[in-house]
């Protein structure tokens, strides 16, 4: 019995390409928001759909706990749920009716519920929790089950009696105290289908931990629903005891840091890597962080605490794509930051992110050049894709049909007037993809595939893929392109005894 069930609505079969992946990560914001709750006497168990049935399981979760109050609260950290893809929404709705059934109060806090909130309100859910919502959860579940007032709760929306939409007059929260909640209760979920996922598909164990919330940079593609531009950091004391437990506790062997950017705390790295060295705690690790945090001191201190893999925003060769972003980046950061983690013999990855307004072919030629010249480890390729409350979206969502989300991560539709359309976008993916994995031999997907073919295919696409709907850019956004259909050379992976 608990008087709170805790769940979320991400569920991997659900989602191709991460199925195809089998990288599964426990769902932490779900896990801190059972820390609070239980650091507040609140009784709680928690439902894990990441690999559990969310029909028969959650039905059964409902029966064994009998709840008061089931809350649907997405992991914040997981860039999947800050998506908003249209399967969760269909789960988490369905999540919902089945608590209501149940007789529950339904609560629930995510990404997407943040951008359509009346949407959920009126499937069954009772009240949306805003912006960082850990105390907001504690006091409107104390309120509820106590029945007390709850209209003053900042943070809140809801339907009032007469079924309009009611939204806390104050501002929404910002939970300065994240970094003291006790650790993610790992211990309410079953642990071992990760284990058997990740050693099954990779050899080893890896779970995700988290060192920091929130991200301070200002791309207008980047959707902050939650937490805004504010950054807050745990000590480096804790974090390192955290992976000493999943270490000793749990025989996690790999570690994945969910954190927006890691590293933006330079003194911050020396403190993390004097830790794990006194605590003798060492595991490998992968981040997400910027090329331009990427300095030899801090490089270095990242390998002495056990990373091995850097996942960077780069996003695009050209400074113009990447000046139009936002992103406050310069190409030759991505440059200097490649030649930092080569030496120090630490795995360098791409995010890359096509098709945002104003690009060109020659400026897509440039971050296929980019990819050539510096030869990262691995890539990560998206679309843009225009999330509410982001000024990409402003500028474009007059041109957003009645499809505004992607289905699963692997759905990749262009929904804006691109340059291109949608299948050039995805030859251009699958061209580079292959490309780079042919640079590793191990890798025997890349050796089955002729990037050379997948070329010439993105070269015929480009032709008759231009997209006609461009005016509806303003003039000044699109630069104007050139009548020569250049084509980036393929001497760097034709061998050369097929070149001419």
């Amino acid at each position: 019995m608990a008087d709170v069930l805790l769940t979320h609505s991400y569920h991997l079969p659900y989602d191709p390409k991460q199925v195809r992946k089998m990288q599964p990560y426990p769902p932490l914001g779900t896990l801190y928001a059972a820390s609070a709750l239980r650091a507040g006497n609140i009784s709680v168990a928690v439902f894990d759909t990441m690999l559990g049935d969310p029909d028969l399981g959650f039905s059964t979760a409902l029966l064994q706990h009998r709840p008061k109050i089931v809350v649907i609260y997405e992991d914040d950290f997981n860039f999947l749920s800050k998506m908003c893809l249209t399967r969760m929404r269909e789960l988490a709705w369905q999540l919902a009716r089945l608590a209501k059934e149940a007789g529950s109060v339904v609560i629930a806090h995510g990404s997407d519920m943040t951008d359509q909130g009346e949407s959920y309100l009126r499937n069954e859910v009772d009240f949306i929790l805003l912006g960082e919502a850990e105390e907001t959860l504690v006091t409107l579940c104390s309120a509820v089950l106590s029945a007390r007032p709850y209209s003053d709760i900042p943070g809140l929306l809801y339907l009032d009696a007469a079924g309009k939409l009611h939204k806390s007059s104050r501002e929404v929260p910002k939970n300065a105290s994240w970094s003291a909640l006790p650790r993610p209760a790992r211990e309410l979920i079953d642990l071992a289908p990760y284990r058997q996922a990740w050693t099954t598909a990779h050899g080893r164990f890896s779970t995700n931990i988290v060192a920091s919330r929130g991200c301070p940079y200002r791309c207008n593609w980047c959707a902050k629903p939650i937490s805004g531009n504010k950054f807050q950091i745990r000590s480096a004391k804790s974090v390192a005891a955290e992976i000493r437990e999943l270490k000793e506790v749990y025989g996690v062997e790999h570690i994945w840091f969910g954190d927006d950017v890691f590293a933006l705390n330079h003194q911050w790295v020396q403190d993390f890597a004097d830790e794990i060295e006194a605590m003798k705690c060492a595991l490998p690790f992968k981040i997400q962080s910027r090329a331009d945090l990427m300095t030899p001191k801090t490089v270095a201190g990242l390998k002495r605490a056990g990373c091995t893999e850097i996942w960077m925003g780069v996003e695009s060769g050209s400074q113009k794509v990447l000046d139009a972003m936002d992103k406050g980046l310069r190409v030759t950061d991505i440059i200097t930051a490649r030649s930092l983690l080569a030496n120090e013999a630490l795995r360098a990855c791409f995010f890359l992110q096509f098709g945002y307004p104003g690009e060109t072919w020659e400026d897509i030629q440039q971050t296929i050049e980019l990819v050539r010249s510096t030869r990262p480890d691995d890539i990560g390729i998206s679309f843009s894709y225009p999330l509410p409350g982001t000024g990409f979206f402003e500028r474009v969502q007059e041109q957003i049909g009645t499809k505004r989300n992607w289905t699963d991560s692997d759905d990749l539709c262009v929904m804006f007037f691109a340059a291109y359309k949608n299948d050039f976008y995805v030859a251009l993916r699958n061209a580079l993809h292959a490309e780079v994995d042919s640079w590793n031999s191990a890798n025997k997907l890349g050796s089955q595939i002729d990037p050379v073919s997948l070329w010439q295919h993105v070269f015929e696409l480009e032709i008759v893929s231009r997209n006609s709907k461009l005016a509806a850019f303003p003039a000044d956004e699109i630069t104007s392109r050139s009548d020569k259909r250049k084509f980036v050379p393929l001497q760097n992976i034709i061998p050369a005894e097929r070149q001419v």
